[in-house]
């Protein structure tokens, strides 16, 4: 393992021979709502296949896409060849339906391929942060007839996600505007599957239809757990479902190993047990966002550092703007989430517990490429 920064040769073979002694995926009791059975990361199926994305990195298998931007990359200076082409792709692709959370919209990309759907006939929605609603790009959107519903209230309607005729979705962390695809780190999911699309048609509908935002809504998840060619995923939406308590558990349980990266990290109840897996000898490292790092108030950088953790701020002159974290090698847990109260208790977010060794390999490169720069 080559994460570590500033420390010793001995500690680096010793964390070699403890990787090497244990293998085996962990197995984890789900602080999901609707169940308790043990999930266990499931072994690779196939090998995944690269994607071709000029400014950015893009994999598939059969029931996923996943999509990180490329901030250093030249051509994101020149705003081209990013990871929202391929959305705008399967936008296009649309037959029926396409609704959209988003929290901001500014990519010219987005806004004209869902200008086309809804030329085509096809049955366009949104909802948004009402404060982002007199952007240029929704305001065309509204012109042209196109159904956007603001959230009107203090908390953030923070999602990012999409949902394509009913049978596949987009999630992650990318807000859908030029900085978030092009400066900023930023990560994207397509998740093939009937099963996932009613979880986040559930949540869109509770927005959207019944006017209800932030902690006015109720757990209603139809399927908490989605398995898909063999992975498990568990589905979360805040607060709905207590996001909090099931990330202190799942991380509880870490016996290896915890990298994360985080915009924004001001939760004690997560920042305590990273500080207490480390102590019981866990590898805990960390990239944070630098200007987060300065303006937040609690933000939990000072008590990492001052616990001896590797938790570094980020060097990306945009945002590193991921909520993630990787338990084990073998779980991600992402998506809009940041770890702090107010993701918790007042703005609406969803969030992912993948259980698959590839894309936590995927997830890892990632962490490498930014953990790499960090300072």
């Amino acid at each position: 393992m080559f994460f570590m920064k500033k420390t010793s040769t001995s500690l680096f073979l010793l964390l070699i021979l403890t990787l090497a002694c244990s293998t085996t995926a962990p197995s984890l009791d789900s602080a999901h709502p609707s169940t308790t059975e043990a999930v266990s990361a499931s072994e690779p199926s196939s090998a995944l296949t690269e994607i071709d994305i000029p400014a950015g990195y893009g994999f598939k298998n059969t029931w996923f896409e996943l999509y990180f931007t490329d901030p250093v990359n030249p051509l994101s200076s020149q705003k081209t060849g990013g990871i929202d082409q391929p959305l705008a792709e399967a936008i296009d692709s649309a037959r029926l339906s396409v609704d959209v959370a988003i929290y901001s919209l500014s990519l010219n990309s987005i806004r004209d391929a869902l200008l086309r759907a809804q030329d085509r006939g096809v049955q366009v929605r949104m909802v948004m942060e009402s404060e982002n609603l007199d952007r240029s790009d929704p305001q065309r959107l509204l012109d042209a007839d196109i159904s956007i519903l603001g959230d009107r209230r203090e908390g953030l309607m923070h999602n990012k996600f999409v949902i394509i005729d009913g049978s596949e979705v987009w999630v992650g962390g990318m807000n859908y505007t030029d900085s978030g695809t092009y400066e900023d780190n930023n990560v994207m999911m397509r998740i093939r599957s009937v099963k996932m699309a009613e979880n986040y048609a559930k949540e869109f509908e509770e927005m959207f239809t019944d006017d209800k935002f932030g902690d006015n809504v109720v757990a209603e998840t139809p399927n908490p757990r989605v398995t898909v060619d063999g992975t498990p995923i568990d589905v979360y939406f805040s607060p709905d479902d207590g996001v909090q308590d099931v990330l202190v558990d799942i991380l509880s349980e870490a016996r290896q190993s915890i990298y994360f990266m985080a915009f924004s990290f001001t939760a004690d109840a997560l920042g305590d047990v990273l500080r207490d897996r480390a102590e019981a000898g866990v590898t805990v490292a960390g990239v944070m966002d630098e200007d987060q790092v300065g303006s937040n108030q609690g933000t939990e950088f000072d008590p990492f550092r001052q616990a001896g953790l590797d938790v570094y701020r980020d060097a990306n002159p945009g945002q590193m703007h991921h909520k993630i974290i990787i338990v084990d090698e073998s779980i991600v847990i992402v998506g809009s989430y940041n770890f702090t109260n107010s993701a918790e208790t007042r703005n609406d977010e969803n969030l992912l517990v993948i259980y698959n060794d590839e894309i936590a390999a995927k997830f890892m490169d990632e962490f490498r490429r930014i953990y790499g720069l960090a300072k």
